[in-house]
């Protein structure tokens, strides 16, 4: 257990320290036994190699890890009200969602036999929003209900996310960011 937490300092520290400007050679592979590895990304894509901070992120157990956050489906039905207070325990929010790649993996990680799951969608005065505090800029309606009697968004599998009121109970999906180092 030494010996893995005494690597990931290392390795906290070398991708904290300023990059070189110059062009380097590949970096050799080094062989590592996995036990001693948490969570090492296989490549590095454009957006993470911008913010080498993200390099590293690690999410608790149980957790899903995409693009920079985590993700948990919870399986126990609460209201939209209840939910979010449960993902606030684990130190989170009822997700929200930034795009078309996001939301498939969000249908993904709900398990068969759910069609249904909370989001962090909200419409407040007229005005969707997420609770995280996103930017409501992707939308992705199925057949959108009267906002002011129905003002909580929940993920379909099938298709788009619909609306309905925020007491009935569904499952849910919780987001946070992940541990960095």
């Amino acid at each position: 257990m030494k010996t893995a937490l005494v690597l990931s300092v290392l390795l906290c520290a070398a991708f904290a320290a300023p990059a070189e400007h110059k062009e380097q050679a590949p970096e050799a592979a080094v062989e590592v036994p996995e036990e001693k590895i948490a969570a090492v990304p296989a490549r590095v894509s454009e957006e993470e190699a911008a913010a080498p901070e993200l390099r590293f992120n690690l999410c608790p157990d149980g957790w899903y890890s995409h693009n920079s956050r985590c993700f948990l489906f919870v399986n126990s039905p609460m209201s939209w009200y209840k939910a979010e207070e449960h993902c606030n325990a684990l130190g989170g929010h009822l997700t929200s969602v930034r795009n078309p790649r996001e939301y498939s993996f969000l249908q993904q990680i709900t398990p068969s036999g759910q069609t249904i799951a909370w989001l962090g969608g909200f419409n407040l005065q007229g005005q969707w929003m997420w609770i995280d505090r996103e930017g409501f800029y992707y939308t992705n309606w199925y057949s959108p209900s009267s906002s002011s009697s129905y003002p909580c968004t929940y993920l379909r599998t099938s298709n788009g996310w619909g609306n309905t009121q925020c007491g009935s109970q569904y499952r849910f999906i919780c987001s946070k960011k992940p541990f960095s180092c």
